[in-house]
């Protein structure tokens, strides 16, 4: 199975079709149908490691502000805990939760709406520990990889350079911030190079990366895609550029 990283950006995006919409659809159409989905969503960031275990996960309306139709979109794509299983067993040593409670939140379901509008592929999150360091997530992430060979496909939901303190709330056509665009680019010119060392250690990029990723839980989703991917695989950028002045809504897919 390919690998695949949503830069998901606003919420919104789940009812509205635009450039970055389209190309989640249409990675939906193009890849082979997976057996099921494991997510990392930026959404999940907790002082542990867990992985939805439940059959039917709610859909979670994790945010606030946004118009009464938002809170109306229901995402009902089951769970399969025997995914849920097998990803505790590939990450041992690294102790893990058989979760009962999250469900699918909006850095799933927003993406998903899109790229699989049937909510027919059983879905299975796994959460982001906050207290460990992007080496052990890309180290996590590396013991993932038979999963592709077991028909599930690995998927990373976050953004690139997400600063909301910069955000240019309702002037989404606003023009991107110089640092933003920096990083970006440079951190697509290590994706493209298979530097992944860079991107691990994304604080030498300097001032850039402190305002790019001021905090690193949409970052880290993009540290699980790149760790299982294989050496010669090829990189291929589905949506780029620069949302709300300092938002990344880079999209990406690795495969054969």
């Amino acid at each position: 199975m390919p690998v695949v990283f949503f830069g998901h950006g606003n919420p919104m995006n789940a009812l509205q079709s635009n450039e970055y919409t389209e190309a989640w659809k249409t990675l939906g159409e193009t890849f082979p149908r997976p057996r099921a989905i494991l997510m990392v969503s930026a959404h999940w960031y907790v002082p542990f490691t867990a992985v939805t275990a439940m059959k039917a996960p709610r859909t979670i309306h994790d945010f606030g502000g946004f118009p009464p139709e938002l809170y109306q979109v229901a995402y009902p794509a089951p769970g399969d805990p025997d995914l849920a299983a097998r990803v505790t067993e590939l990450i041992t040593p690294v102790p893990v939760q058989l979760d009962e409670s999250w469900g699918l939140d909006h850095g799933t379901w927003s993406v998903l709406c899109h790229a699989y509008p049937a909510a027919d592929v059983p879905v299975v999150q796994l959460s982001i520990d906050e207290t460990q360091p992007p080496s052990v997530h890309y180290e996590i992430a590396q013991r993932l990889k038979p999963l592709r060979e077991e028909g599930i496909l690995i998927a990373g939901s976050g953004n690139l350079v997400h600063n909301l303190r910069t955000y240019a709330w309702g002037e989404q056509s606003a023009q991107p911030y110089d640092w933003a665009l920096r990083f970006e680019k440079q951190a697509c010119q290590f994706l493209e190079a298979g530097n992944h060392d860079s991107l691990i250690h994304y604080e030498t990029m300097g001032q850039d990366a402190i305002l790019s990723v001021p905090t690193p839980d949409h970052y880290l989703p993009m540290i699980y895609v790149i760790g299982t991917r294989d050496e010669g695989e090829s990189i291929t950028f589905s949506t780029q550029g620069i949302d709300g002045s300092s938002v990344s809504m880079l999209s990406f897919k690795i495969d054969e």
